[in-house]
């Protein structure tokens, strides 16, 4: 399906690319600021096990109960508003974390840039959308979104390791990013205006639901992280009693949070499910490996940092060569595509053992990157391709709601794994690597049947 969105008077001669790429950038580097210095963090606060498992998933808390919601009110009050605010939460956030003097306050500090993280990534993207038409100006457009993905992850692996030199050796990289939101609300005037032609209602019974839903689900995957126990089930039966509430209330709202009929689009469904998967199999691979490197092979924060960085950079460089391609992996099959060469890519790390160098999680990374940074550009593409031209932002929520929620799940289940499937991490290393390949497999077949020729938008 084509998406043409005509843009308003005040939209003429935006071009949003640089404010949109420099706002996920920084919201990428806040989401991998603890990977890196949660080794000096932790110590610095008092932080135990179950605080330290809270701090590395308190943003993906907010970007998951936050994304939709974000999507849908930027539709009906505005993109380029929310986009605003949504800068104003990630500084107001990571400030609370600099001056944090608590596991507590800085978990919460995490919750608020994540919510506002999600308001940036949800509406960015739609921005795009509103100001580049379908076709090569679209995907020089995403591609370029796709890349300020893979190198907000690179900058926020090496500046988190570089603050560690100074100071706290992780406070000024909060400040940092503070700083760096407020920043960016100067440019936000490139950004026109963009809303919904005809906005929906806001559902504010299915939007709380929802958000609850979320936040209950990312809750009990990071409590549980450290065995089951009464307050991940308590969490769970929460969440089973939100989804129970939201499937009697939706049919009954006259606009639903979610249309319905976006579920019976293929494009949109394909997209979802490509978005899940690289979460699931890919972030919490990614998010692993930095541990791996320090504990089972003995290398320091900045070697383990730039693992990450490489994988990273990798993806940008693919993400920005993708318009160059003579095929543009368009669609469900584009994005099956795609997800198996992940999936072949994160095979490469079968066999490691303590005896191993770190040129063989250089490989994964780098192998992994190449699939990734292809499927960043694509999905975002897609994200904005397979909804009508009202609920751009919304769709875009929606994929970034199921990335950021299969993260919090791979990230809960792969450290579990890589915990318990072997005698040390490297043994478990190995399961996970198989596990991850699987995931990519799977979220493969599923895209491709999904999208099958024989199905329609």
């Amino acid at each position: 399906m084509s998406l043409n969105i005509k843009p308003t008077r005040a939209d003429v001669g935006a071009r949003p690319v640089l404010p949109v790429a420099l706002g996920t950038v920084l919201v990428l580097v806040a989401y991998v600021t603890p990977i890196v210095s949660l080794p000096v963090t932790a110590p610095d606060l008092d932080a135990g096990a179950g605080a330290r498992a809270w701090i590395l998933s308190s943003m993906s808390v907010g970007l998951a109960a936050a994304l939709l919601a974000s999507g849908v009110l930027g539709d009906r009050y505005g993109r380029r508003a929310t986009y605003d605010v949504g800068l104003l939460l990630l500084a107001g956030g990571a400030v609370a974390c600099a001056v944090a003097g608590s596991p507590a306050v800085l978990v919460a500090g995490r919750v608020v840039q994540g919510v506002g993280g999600a308001a940036i990534l949800a509406c960015g993207l739609s921005l795009l959308a509103a100001h580049h038409p379908p076709g090569p100006e679209r995907l020089r457009a995403t591609s370029l979104w796709g890349a300020s993905v893979g190198l907000g992850i690179a900058v926020g692996s090496v500046l988190a390791a570089a603050v560690g030199e100074v100071g706290s050796g992780w406070r000024e990289t909060y400040a940092v990013t503070a700083a760096a939101a407020v920043a960016l609300l100067a440019l936000s005037s490139r950004l026109g205006t963009s809303r919904a032609e005809h906005p929906r209602r806001v559902d504010g019974p299915g939007l709380v639901l929802l958000v609850a839903l979320l936040t209950l689900v990312v809750s009990a995957l990071t409590q549980a992280r450290d065995g089951v126990d009464r307050p991940t089930v308590a969490l769970a039966v929460a969440a089973l009693a939100c989804l129970a509430a939201l499937v009697v209330v939706e049919p009954r709202v006259r606009e639903p949070l979610v249309d319905p009929a976006l579920l019976r689009r293929p494009a949109f469904v394909a997209a979802t499910i490509g978005s899940l998967t690289l979460g699931v199999s890919m972030i919490g691979l990614a998010s692993l490996t930095p541990t791996v490197a320090q504990v089972g092979l003995g290398a320091g924060v900045w070697a383990a940092s730039l693992l990450a960085a490489l994988w990273a950079g990798v993806s940008v460089v693919a993400s920005l060569s993708l318009r160059r391609l003579p095929w543009s992996f368009a669609g469900p099959r584009g994005i099956a595509v795609l997800l198996l060469l992940v999936g072949l890519g994160q095979l490469t790390g079968l066999g490691l053992d303590k005896g191993s160098g770190l040129w063989r999680l250089a490989v994964v990374m780098a192998a992994t990157g190449v699939g990734t940074g292809f499927l960043n550009a694509v999905l975002g593409r897609e994200a904005v391709a397979s909804v009508p031209p009202d609920r751009t932002a919304m769709g875009s929520g929606a994929n970034n709601t199921a990335r950021y929620l299969g993260a919090a799940i791979g990230i809960t289940l792969l450290v579990t794994l890589a915990t318990h499937a072997g005698d040390t991490v490297v043994e478990g290393w190995n399961v996970v690597v198989l596990a991850c390949a699987a995931v990519s497999a799977t979220g493969a077949a599923l895209v491709a049947v999904v999208g099958r020729p024989g199905r329609r938008d």
